[in-house]
């Protein structure tokens, strides 16, 4: 049998503390608030991650954007965030993220990676962080990854099948042929399936392989990831979606991006799981200048709204009524504890965890979000804190920057700042009156939050008491 504690963690005690974990479960379900008994299958999961897709960029979110039917069916027959906060503004330390339920400075992932750059060479997932896959293992959940890793698969220890999935189909890093052969080389496995594989070709063939494998998973209980490159430079799109839009490539990526998730539905309805099966779909970071955050300012590399906040649905047919729409603050984070609980499964208690069960959120049991505070990191950098609808902009240097952020843009809020700021997103969602003067107490607390975090999760110049080290030399230096 697969172990479910990563390849090169040798802890024995760990792996016994998740089986006393799963038993415990099974006597005292931790579903608490909800209705939810634990079946003697547990659901499937499928979770569609979107790169660089932002918050305005499907029609359910912007009535504007590109026309979305088969994602607005999605949130029609669900629940729909309008406050969906993911813990960086780009790739990599989101999807690190994403699958740990953790901040990127707590799991060593606070910097996208480029791996044309000599000193990136050893910075990559730690083998030592405990992921969705493995965890949900021990309830029998087979797991599959398409995609786009971006985790480091060159590194020892970092591959998506050291990182608990049993099936992977996918490109290392970003789709780029001039950063070298791994950039569009597909691989299956840790075998090379296609070099010089055309990224048109590439959704389709994903989404084949999704379809594929709830054929023959439908049985048993699944966890499938598609990590897709869309709507991420380059913009080629297949030549069926070409011209399907009115907002060029761009919108045509979109268009395909809608299509693929139209198919993988339509395979878990006719596989007759539709019920036993959530559906999650989200984006790693806001977009690039090709895209809409539907009107926040900000987006990609940036800490304003627009950086963070992108899409976030749930559909779940007979479990979570149909269309739900909340403005409770949920996070990306919050996919583990929310899919550990919902298969019977006990939460690692030998970790801090950032993400909570949103269940009770998605059930319609509780309107308010489980979180207090929310941490806005750049990198390295630590440059907000929120409180509920109250954002606090830090402090910062260039200096302090990510390699990303230090060339001054528009675009990219406040690259310097030599005074705090303070906004009430309840009212200024776009960021731009500034209440500092007028709540002096409340700039006073969320400073003192910064830094406490800043003790805990480090800072470019603080290393945190719970940080992972970082493989990197200087991680605001390209």
């Amino acid at each position: 049998m697969r172990t479910f504690v990563r390849s090169g963690v040798p802890n024995q005690n760990r792996q016994c503390c998740f089986w006393v974990g799963l038993l415990m479960a099974v006597a005292m379900p931790w579903l608490q608030a909800s209705s939810i008994e634990a079946a003697d299958r547990p659901p499937n999961f499928v979770l569609i991650f979107a790169d660089d897709l932002g918050y305005g960029d499907i029609s359910c979110y912007d009535s504007s954007g590109v026309k979305t039917p088969h994602l607005d069916a999605l949130a029609e027959e669900g629940f729909r965030s309008t406050d969906f906060f993911v813990p960086a503004n780009v790739c990599s330390p989101s999807r690190a993220a994403l699958l740990t339920g953790r901040y990127p400075m707590r799991c060593g992932m606070p910097v996208a990676r480029n791996e044309n750059v000599a000193k990136y060479q050893d910075y990559g997932f730690a083998p030592e962080e405990l992921t969705i896959p493995e965890l949900l293992h021990p309830a029998g959940y087979r797991s599959l990854m398409v995609g786009k890793w971006h985790l480091g698969m060159e590194v020892e220890g970092s591959h998506p099948l050291d990182a608990g999935f049993d099936e992977y189909f996918g490109i290392p890093s970003n789709y780029e042929p001039r950063r070298g052969k791994n950039h569009n080389t597909l691989y299956r496995g840790k075998a090379v399936e296609q070099e010089n594989v055309p990224c048109e070709v590439l959704t389709k063939r994903y989404t084949d392989e999704v379809i594929e494998f709830i054929d023959r998973q439908q049985d048993d209980p699944f966890f499938i990831y598609v990590s897709h490159h869309i709507v991420h430079n380059p913009l080629r799109p297949s030549k069926d979606f070409v011209g399907t839009s009115e907002k060029g490539k761009y919108g045509d990526f979109i268009k395909e991006l809608d299509h693929s998730t139209g198919r993988i539905m339509q395979a878990i309805r006719d596989a007759g799981i539709d019920e036993n099966t959530l559906v999650v779909f989200t984006s790693d970071n806001g977009p690039t200048r090709n895209g809409s955050t539907g009107g926040l300012n900000g987006g990609k590399y940036c800490t304003m709204e627009g950086g963070h906040r992108v899409p976030g649905i749930f559909r779940w047919p007979g479990k979570i009524a149909p269309n739900q729409v909340s403005d409770a603050t949920l996070t990306s984070m919050d996919l583990l504890p929310l899919f550990c609980g919902l298969a019977g499964v006990q939460p690692p208690d030998d970790r801090k965890l950032d993400g909570k069960n949103i269940l009770p959120n998605l059930l319609g049991k509780d309107t308010q979000s489980p979180h207090q505070f929310l941490y806005y990191y750049n990198g390295t950098n630590l440059q907000a804190v929120r409180e509920g609808n109250w954002k606090l902009h830090l402090p910062r240097t260039t200096d302090d920057q990510p390699f990303w952020s230090k060339k001054p843009d528009k675009t990219k809020g406040f690259v310097t700042l030599k005074k705090p700021r303070l906004f009430n997103l309840d009212r200024d969602v776009n960021e731009k009156q500034n209440v500092a003067d007028r709540h002096p107490e409340i700039v006073v607390r969320l400073q003192s939050q910064a830094e406490r975090i800043r003790n805990e999760l480090g800072d470019v110049h603080t290393t945190g008491t719970d940080q992972r080290k970082i493989n990197l030399v200087a991680p605001q230096e390209r």
